[in-house]
């Protein structure tokens, strides 16, 4: 795929970048004594990555020409670029990120697993690129259960929406949710179609499931965006909430869905039920 204009001109600039900070010493190539700016020269780049000079030439001036996994690969190395600066590299050439870069954070910060308890009356939960439910706080089990007390493979927010029973009824619409649930989670797909992790999921839930294996060949996408949600608790009753998605600073692969009350019904009604 050609890289847009802006993305060739920040590809451009991240390379240049990079390759000026590069001292001939680090990658075992001589010093010279015409050196006329810091760093590498971009002939030094492309023997490196053993790509052609006039090519890697034409991508450091923001050419339209088109970037193979293999080539990022390549440069990755040549430039020393931390895995962050590789995920980075691969973003703005719009390919998609590596298997191994697709790192699980299990671990979660303790300032964010503060913020999210501190949510009292707010349901919260944080998913990782898998949708895996990594942590949660006190609220987000009273009302769509108590994830500790579920095996590591059900935390996961696709799996409990189709597999469930007490998850699913919780909604009162539940098709309608369901359905943009499957839309959201392919809009997140696409930037990671190389890890195995998912396509092997998306496979069992296809199996498992005949709405989620309709509604996955439909091919809708949504962005992940705020959304209301109307839930028939068994014992709370109706409960209406906005949920809001942030993203984690450190951690691109992490979003936290903070479920607020959009009433004062629902907010006395989770009041009653966590002091039960």
């Amino acid at each position: 795929m050609d890289i847009d204009k802006k993305n060739r001109t920040e590809l451009a600039g991240f390379l240049k970048l990079k390759r000026s900070k590069i001292l001939p010493s680090q990658v075992n190539l001589p010093e010279g004594i015409r050196r006329r700016t810091p760093g590498l020269r971009r002939e030094e780049v492309a023997y490196l990555a053993d790509i052609g000079l006039t090519w890697y030439t034409w991508l450091e001036q923001g050419r339209q020409i088109k970037v193979s996994i293999e080539i990022l690969n390549k440069l990755s190395n040549a430039l020393m670029l931390s895995q962050e600066e590789k995920r980075y590299l691969f973003a703005l050439a719009h390919q998609s990120i590596p298997t191994d870069l697709l790192t699980v954070q299990i671990n979660i910060d303790k300032s964010i697993q503060n913020f999210i308890d501190s949510l009292k009356l707010s349901p919260a939960y944080i998913l990782d690129q898998r949708w895996n439910i990594l942590a949660w706080n006190k609220a987000a089990c009273y009302l769509f259960g108590d994830f500790n007390q579920k095996i590591e493979g059900e935390r996961n927010a696709v799996w409990l929406m189709f597999m469930d029973d007490y998850y699913k009824n919780l909604f009162t619409d539940w098709e309608k949710h369901a359905e943009d649930l499957v839309a959201r989670f392919r809009s997140v797909y696409s930037h990671y179609t190389m890890d195995n992790w998912i396509l092997d999921f998306i496979k069992k839930m296809c199996k498992m499931s005949k709405k989620f294996d309709y509604w996955w060949s439909q091919h809708q996408i949504q962005s992940i965006d705020s959304v209301n949600k109307y839930f028939s608790h068994p014992e709370a009753g109706s409960l209406e909430f906005e949920c809001i998605v942030l993203d984690v600073a450190n951690n691109t692969n992490l979003k936290i869905f903070v479920h607020t009350s959009l009433t004062e019904s629902t907010k006395q009604k989770m009041e009653i039920l966590m002091n039960k």
